[in-house]
């Protein structure tokens, strides 16, 4: 068999694994491109670098409570898991969902529900922008 006639006989081959091949790289980058999105978004929202949230969701024990995407660890069965948060309505199922208000309950939820489980933790308004920024650009 020449050359040539082994070029005819895979060329469907070939066309077809070329399309796989651009159809990969093109999902790639759409998906990188919505990350990206999502965290310019994010950051708006909030003030916060998402970047900077994971060591802080571990600092102050965020982990041992909350299921948290992304966060290696982080599969706590106490309170709710905080995904999706850009796409819920409410906070805690108590304060309408915003950067400023996801922001402020995570410094002092006892402000918005006095009974809730979620205790003060010290936490600062910037790193709870960090944090907030993180949970809605996932």
């Amino acid at each position: 068999m020449s050359s040539l006639s082994a070029l005819e006989t895979y060329r469907g081959v070939w066309l077809a694994a070329m399309i796989v091949a651009l159809s990969a790289a093109f999902a790639t980058g759409v998906m990188i491109q919505e990350t990206r999105q999502r965290r310019e978004v994010a950051r708006t929202l909030t003030g916060g670098d998402p970047s900077k949230a994971p060591p802080i969701f571990r600092r102050y024990g965020c982990t041992g409570c909350h299921t948290i995407p992304g966060i290696a660890g982080a599969d706590g069965k106490v309170a709710a898991p905080l995904t999706n948060m850009r796409e819920r309505v409410y906070i805690a199922g108590v304060v309408d969902n915003s950067g400023d208000n996801l922001v402020r309950w995570i410094v002092s939820p006892q402000a918005f529900t006095p009974n809730t489980a979620m205790p003060t933790t010290g936490i600062t308004e910037q790193e709870a922008r960090d944090l907030a920024a993180y949970l809605y650009a996932r």
